[in-house]
């Protein structure tokens, strides 16, 4: 039975409530132009401070529906006060493989002859998140082979010299790393020293496609990189 999640309350198992409908807005792309007085069109500004596209939030419409009871109305009631208002962790049991992130709003109660009708709204950030991130282990049961990456990056042991692989998503991301003992990182030519704490080097983002990371030194390293999809 298809089913919602908001942190670890199952919409299905807790309240009875089935999917009727579901409706994922596009994130609105952020747009920023300038006019050129006395000449033709605009100048796009869009991409000049980070060299990507940024998005702002997105919409999440959920339409759930159950038979009707007599007490409908403490029945919603229990529903507002488990989510209404309240920033969650939103998985959808069709695709289960990520997260949104964002506040839930539950918003229209119909009562019919037969069902009542209850909506929530759900204003998420842009990106849709893995459920496991880099460092985590990953899970076989909402593991989707069509989309699903496997990246393993937990504790590391670098003897000398290591070059490891990241598959990222659409999402650019600087990924936290973790050091046993002080050492280097090689990304993109360039190399970085890092400490024996856990750190974040903002000029190593992780893109879409294959990144390689070379670490030189002795010790144990984690990457903690988590992708994120529109």
């Amino acid at each position: 039975m298809e089913y919602i999640l908001f942190d670890n309350i199952n919409t299905y198992r807790d309240f009875g409530l089935i999917v009727q409908d579901i409706f994922i807005s596009e994130p609105p792309v952020k747009e920023e132009y300038v006019d050129i007085p006395g000449g033709d069109g605009k100048l796009d500004f869009s991409t000049a401070l980070t060299g990507d596209v940024k998005y702002d939030n997105r919409t999440i419409r959920i339409e759930l529906a159950k038979s009707k009871k007599e007490n409908c109305y403490c029945e919603y009631s229990k529903i507002q006060n488990a989510l209404h208002g309240k920033n969650m962790k939103i998985i959808l049991s069709k695709d289960p493989n990520f997260y949104y992130i964002g506040k839930v709003k539950v918003k229209d109660f119909e009562r019919y002859t037969v069902l009542q009708n209850i909506v929530i709204e759900c204003d998420v950030e842009p990106y849709k998140y893995d459920l496991t991130s880099s460092a985590e282990d990953w899970l076989w049961d909402p593991f989707n082979f069509e989309d699903g990456i496997i990246n393993e990056t937990n504790e590391i042991n670098v003897v000398g010299s290591k070059e490891v692989i990241i598959y990222g998503r659409r999402k650019r991301v600087s990924p936290w790393i973790t050091c046993e003992n002080a050492m280097q990182v090689i990304f993109n030519s360039n190399t970085y020293n890092l400490s024996a704490i856990k750190q974040k080097v903002l000029d190593i983002v992780i893109i879409e496609g294959k990144n390689t990371l070379e670490f030189v030194g002795n010790g144990k390293v984690t990457i903690d990189y988590r992708g994120g999809s529109l």
